[in-house]
């Protein structure tokens, strides 16, 4: 209960707080490529539940119709302003949305599209037992994912043989011994990082 206030009223802040920066990103959006300003993308959230995602679009149109995994630092999908979005991590802001609707948490197993989720074991499955999140222990380990996969011959075997077991390890950490505190904890971690980005 006090995760969700937390979340709501964090959320409903940080909507206000960044109304104004995040006009100006969507204009920006608008007059760097063609196509939406947002992105939404089908995620696996708790109980298995399937959302939509929302985040500022930082691909050319139809870009994402091959692999959801981009690599390394000038994936030549990813359109000029998509560059700095994602290299500071604004272009998941939008998500503060579905943390209000309930669909997320502020700290959490960051969601999976279902292909990789199908992959899951019953051990790792549990980190469907509570919401994703917009961030968490692994967001932090793997804030440089992109580089790691730059050069893997096949980058999306790759990221299930390696990576993804690493951060549902995390994640199930993260579950078993959870509390507002750790939450805390983690969020100024992830701002730590970001603002030495």
């Amino acid at each position: 209960m006090a995760k969700r206030f937390f979340d709501i009223v964090a959320a409903t802040l940080g909507l206000l707080i960044l109304l104004p920066f995040l006009l100006v990103v969507a204009i920006i959006i608008k007059l760097d490529s063609q196509g939406s300003i947002l992105f939404l993308q089908q995620r696996i959230g708790k109980g298995g539940e399937p959302f939509f995602l929302f985040k500022f679009r930082t691909m050319h149109v139809g870009a994402d119709k091959g692999t959801a995994i981009t690599v390394g630092n000038r994936d030549p999908r990813i359109t000029t302003i998509g560059y700095y979005l994602r290299k500071f991590k604004m272009d998941e802001l939008p998500q503060l949305i579905n943390v209000l609707k309930g669909e997320m948490s502020f700290v959490g197993p960051r969601p999976e599209v279902k292909k990789f989720v199908d992959l899951y074991t019953p051990e790792q499955r549990r980190v469907l037992d509570v919401a994703p999140g917009m961030t968490d222990y692994a967001s932090i380990l793997f804030r440089n994912e992109n580089e790691l996969l730059n050069g893997k011959s096949d980058p999306v075997a790759f990221y299930v043989d390696h990576i993804m077991p690493q951060k549902l390890q995390l994640n199930l950490k993260y579950i078993d011994t959870n509390n507002l505190w750790i939450d805390i904890k983690i969020l100024f971690k992830t701002l730590v990082v970001l603002f030495r980005k």
